[in-house]
């Protein structure tokens, strides 16, 4: 069946079908095949331009993006965090007009959700969200192509750990609904998505047979888990204040040998990075100095193991980023 997501903006994986999902997620996956086979994927005379603003500092984002673009003949812009004028001097409204004028796309990664709307319904070109704090729509595909090719389905059993009302916790439901897998949720109530998002994730799963669930205990959440996922407890831009809260109420959420032990003989680790799996950043050793922890989300050993899936998870970052941008800018 063919799609046209033509000029289609990505916001959230829930605006769009689980048709064009799965459409795109399979794109994914043969241009992935198609760039290991040496294939060109330089489209001749492809005149694109794309623009990517990261208020979020970004490293597999941000390269995903250009390498995708690169890789399809198209110029790339990057503006970051002090690059522009954007919310400072001129509008949210005011700069999607002007750079809907200028490029054929635009990914935007920053804090309030209401910003990448608000680009989306002035740019007049397709809107990328590469994060928010409500959701992370591209990472979704990267996640589940590294499924696709570890179990060679996307009917599995996938375990979140932690706050599972952030940006990804709310994204991997909502995927999860669409991919007819078994979602559960691991965390305290307090961390458990929004209803209403669940209410519309379990909508999109009475369509697909997939299940969505919730847990506070860590070995039952586990138990025959495919998938075992976790994301930090703190993300970029909340305040110093709350991680002595999220260390006291997630610590034991989090995933270490004792809960892969429970998982399916087959089972994967992922993590959408970075990380605090050891002390070899500022950050790790700020923490670890301040509250005595050597890892928060995943234990070193987890982390590093066999089953740690988490460096071709982030690779899978740029084919399937590269797929939404084929997808959307009708090639």
């Amino acid at each position: 069946m063919a799609f046209n997501l033509h000029g289609k903006s990505l916001l959230t994986i829930r605006d769009w079908t689980t048709e064009e999902v799965k459409h795109v997620l399979l794109l994914s996956q043969t241009l992935k095949q198609q760039r290991y086979s040496g294939v060109s994927q330089n489209i001749e005379g492809n005149k694109k331009n794309i623009v990517v603003i990261m208020q979020k500092d970004s490293t597999r984002t941000r390269s995903a993006f250009e390498v995708a673009a690169f890789d399809l003949g198209m110029n790339v812009t990057y503006i970051g965090g002090t690059g522009s004028q954007i919310g400072k001097k001129e509008s949210i409204e005011d700069t999607a007009k002007v750079l809907g004028g200028f490029y054929d796309g635009i990914a935007f990664r920053g804090a309030d959700h209401k910003d990448v709307e608000t680009l989306s319904e002035n740019a007049g070109v397709p809107v990328w969200n590469a994060l928010t704090d409500d959701f992370h729509p591209t990472q979704m595909f990267a996640d589940y192509l590294t499924i696709l090719e570890e179990f060679g389905r996307t009917d599995i059993k996938f375990a979140f750990f932690g706050d599972a009302k952030n940006n990804m916790g709310n994204s991997l439901m909502l995927m999860a609904a669409h991919m007819g897998a078994h979602f559960v949720g691991v965390a305290p109530k307090e961390f458990w998505p929004d209803e209403k998002l669940i209410k519309d994730a379990k909508a999109i799963a009475k369509k697909t047979g997939a299940k969505i669930e919730f847990s506070d205990d860590p070995i039952k959440g586990a138990k025959d888990a495919d998938v075992v996922y976790t994301d930090v407890w703190v993300s970029m831009g909340e305040p110093d204040s709350v991680w002595k809260d999220r260390i006291k109420k997630l610590s034991k959420y989090t995933v270490d040998e004792k809960v892969m032990a429970v998982t399916s003989p087959k089972s994967i680790f992922m993590h959408c990075l970075p990380a605090f799996h050891d002390t070899n950043t500022i950050i790790g050793k700020e923490i670890s100095k301040k509250f005595g922890i050597d890892h928060m989300e995943v234990t070193d050993k987890v982390f590093r193991s066999n089953k740690s899936r988490v460096f071709k998870e982030a690779e899978n970052r740029m084919h399937s980023i590269k797929a939404i941008i084929v997808a959307t800018l009708g090639y």
